[in-house]
């Protein structure tokens, strides 16, 4: 099965005008992110072989702290992506930024994207002011998702507690995968997968670490966490609807249920536990473009195609087959 119609990208960025100025000018310059235009984007899908895009915004809106400049900045954003998808359909594709954790705006801001602009998802943040996806106070968002079916692209960001961790290095480098790991974790525990069935959700990077520590889950979930002691001190929904049938399957089955990207996570390395608790169904081609280095996304793309490492078919199915289910209008006609 050869790959036809270029890769799909299920984690790149645009970095709208609007959104470049709001991040500038509330960090006081700190946080300035790479260039951006949408034909240099069109020219690195070009130069790689990528035929579509689905787009998202990078980082959370934690940095603004006016409720109203979070929603007006992310209307700002949806309605850019939405032109510039408008302008090369086949290309580009969105993931809808929605201004959590003002929920009441969120769920708005769900409907217009899915039912103004026909934006093919929504895009999330692993947490948002120190409380994980997951959180009940989300769960009106994600009744939304769930009611539309949503395709739900889920990116690290900077918690909390990262700012106590003092090693000398930058969030993304380790923090971010992190926060991938807790939310990922909390959705299970908290039984949103099992609530909301009908979101597909995307992990960042391979899941984070999830699918290295999915076995240590499992076990402790099972033969500790269901001890008295345990449950009591920290009380877990799904452990709760599965009262004497947790087992080991139950996590690896709830685990199965994400999607998840290939972004920064390419070669043996990565692939050797995420192929062991990932549906192979569910592993799709990310870039992380353009907060990558030049040479990465090269080279992420040359860590794929390495002799021996993946089958053809496999490599097809993770380059475009697997993404087609969740973006039919890519698909043939």
């Amino acid at each position: 099965m050869a790959s036809t119609g270029g890769l799909i990208d299920v984690h790149v960025h645009t970095i709208p005008a609007a959104y470049r100025d709001a991040l500038i000018r509330a960090s006081a310059g700190n946080r300035v992110p790479p260039d951006w235009s949408a034909e240099a984007h069109v020219e690195m899908m070009d130069r790689h072989g990528i035929g579509t895009c689905i787009t998202s915004i990078a980082a959370s809106w934690t940095f603004i702290p006016d409720p109203a400049e979070k929603r007006d900045l992310a209307r700002r954003c949806n309605d850019f992506a939405a032109e510039l998808v408008a302008r090369r359909p086949s290309r580009f594709g969105a993931f809808a930024a929605i201004p959590l954790p003002d929920v009441d705006a969120a769920v708005k801001e769900v409907r217009y994207a899915f039912e103004n602009l026909k934006l093919d998802g929504i895009g999330l943040f692993t947490s948002y002011n120190g409380r994980n996806l997951g959180d009940p106070a989300f769960d009106p968002v994600m009744q939304a998702l769930n009611d539309y079916e949503a395709v739900v692209f889920i990116h690290p960001t900077d918690h909390p507690s990262a700012d106590s961790v003092r090693i000398g290095v930058h969030n993304p480098l380790l923090e971010f995968v992190f926060d991938t790991t807790r939310a990922a974790v909390n959705l299970v525990l908290s039984a949103s997968l099992d609530r909301f069935p009908r979101i597909r959700f995307i992990l960042s990077h391979a899941g984070g670490t999830l699918p290295f520590i999915a076995w240590r889950i499992a076990e402790l979930g099972t033969h500790q966490m269901t001890l008295p002691q345990f449950r009591e001190q920290y009380p877990q929904p799904l452990l709760q609807r599965h009262s004497g049938e947790v087992t080991h399957d139950l996590f690896f089955s709830r685990f199965r249920r994400f999607y998840y990207d290939t972004a920064l996570s390419p070669g043996p390395a990565t692939f050797g536990s995420l192929t062991a608790v990932a549906d192979p169904s569910r592993i799709l081609f990310g870039s992380d473009w353009p907060y990558t280095p030049k040479p990465t996304t090269a080279n992420m793309i040359d860590s794929l195609n390495a002799p021996g490492f993946l089958s053809e078919d496999q490599r097809a199915s993770i380059d475009r087959g697997n993404a087609l289910p969740l973006f039919p209008r890519l698909g043939p006609s």
